[in-house]
């Protein structure tokens, strides 16, 4: 069942977000929609995924002091400060 919810988004980012739903083929509503169930849904399963991404789980490991949040930073510092 589909309830009408109300936000308050400012004029610029709604006629953006509008722009994209459309070069999309899809509505706004439905993007909103699929990114709530996106946020709140449990930890996704094997099954959740496409088989290609199943195919790719677990081909590679990194070791456990990995942080992927200073390798982005460094990544983007390297890309934008050269």
């Amino acid at each position: 069942m589909n309830t009408k919810l109300t936000l308050t988004i400012d004029h610029f980012t709604i006629e953006k977000a509008k722009i994209y739903a459309k070069g999309k083929g899809r509505s706004l509503s439905d993007i909103i929609e699929n990114y709530l169930k996106a946020i709140t849904s449990e930890q996704k399963t094997a099954e959740d995924f496409s088989p290609l991404v199943n195919s790719l789980l677990g081909s590679f490991s990194v070791p456990e002091s990995f942080d992927y949040k200073e390798e982005l930073s460094k990544a983007l510092s390297e890309k934008y400060n050269s």
